[in-house]
């Protein structure tokens, strides 16, 4: 059989039956790739034409697949995502410890873990963290990979089982087990033009993560970074913010509060407005979207209609669950991952 992998236009004979991840591995093929189990959507590729088998249903022509999940049937020709920007962090399980666990609102906790060996990961990546056999979440990371330390936000979901253990029963020097790296929605470094950045609520953590990565990678791309909550009291690391554009120069930042706001160097009203009201086009911009699914949706709707590319918005949608496994479904702009119960 053949396979044909775009945009690089190789040809590869194939056996019926081969995985394609492991087919792209064996060819040298530059594609991204974590955890090896069907879960963070890294490897995600689009079906150009013929079909593959993932799992047990037909990928077709148009459709995104997961390469580590799918075997090859026939011929069939495969588009893998941005060549130029692979990242590989096989997904690794580590041991960590607690070392605070910090009030950054009246419903957000600051987690900071110490791990027993270092963690490598892309900007804007997340992780699973157990804290017993049946607490198991992802978080994404706020900081950068070389840090002493793993720092996650946690917003306390009203019954959530996760949040609730976090708030109420786990102490400085608990033992909590690390799963990762996982995640689509990391920082491109080989892009060179500006970045919208868009943060709400938690969703301030991996956007955080992604402009400190910019800024020590010494890239000098304009940046504009917009941190919408909904009330005052909902606004936490603005000395980390401020502190970030005394160090770049292209970086803009806006806070949006969506009700009760008093502060004149704050917008109010909700950040797809604000958006469109700044920017009179996107386009030739690349976009970073982590927070609740309506507002990734929105500003989604928003950037697109502005000119940024589908392929150029990368976004984690932080879906919340009471349940004892949160975690949304993959959607081509969604790759859902992050804060949740």
């Amino acid at each position: 059989m053949r396979l044909v992998i775009e945009p690089l236009g190789r040809q590869i004979e194939v056996a019926e039956g081969a995985n394609l991840l492991a087919t792209l591995r064996d060819h040298g093929m530059p594609m991204s790739y974590s955890c090896m189990a069907g879960r963070c959507g890294t490897c995600r590729c689009k079906v150009m034409s013929g079909q593959v088998m993932e799992g047990d249903r037909v990928g077709g022509v148009g459709e995104l697949v997961l390469a580590c999940m799918s075997t090859l049937t026939q011929d069939c020709s495969v588009e893998i995502p941005e060549p130029d920007e692979v990242v590989q962090h096989p997904a690794r399980v580590l041991k960590s410890s607690v070392v605070a666990i910090e009030p950054m609102t009246h419903d957000v906790l600051r987690l900071r873990l110490r791990v027993n060996k270092p963690l490598a990961f892309s900007p804007g990546q997340y992780v699973q963290l157990q804290f017993t056999p049946e607490l198991i979440r992802p978080f994404s990371m706020a900081g950068l990979p070389g840090d002493d330390e793993l720092e996650f936000h946690i917003r306390l979901v009203p019954g959530g089982r996760a949040t609730g253990f976090i708030a109420r029963e786990l102490r400085v020097g608990d033992s909590v087990r690390v799963t990762g790296p996982l995640g689509t929605a990391y920082l491109r470094r080989r892009h060179e033009g500006p970045m919208i950045c868009v943060a709400g609520g938690t969703g301030l953590a991996p956007i955080l993560s992604i402009v400190r990565g910019a800024i020590s990678q010494k890239m000098s791309n304009p940046i504009h970074l917009y941190f919408g909550v909904r009330s005052a009291e909902d606004v936490y690391g603005l000395a980390w913010l401020q502190a970030l554009t005394s160090r770049h120069a292209a970086l803009r930042l806006t806070v949006v509060v969506s009700a009760g706001n008093v502060d004149p160097g704050r917008r109010s009203g909700v950040v797809p407005d604000a958006i469109n009201m700044d920017h009179e086009s996107l386009s030739g911009w690349r976009a970073y979207i982590c927070g609740s699914p309506p507002m990734v949706e929105a500003v989604t709707k928003s950037i697109l209609k502005k000119g940024v590319q589908a392929q150029h918005v990368y976004a984690d949608a932080f879906y919340a669950s009471l349940g004892p496994l949160a975690k949304g479904s993959p959607r081509p702009l969604v790759s859902s991952s992050s804060v949740l119960a």
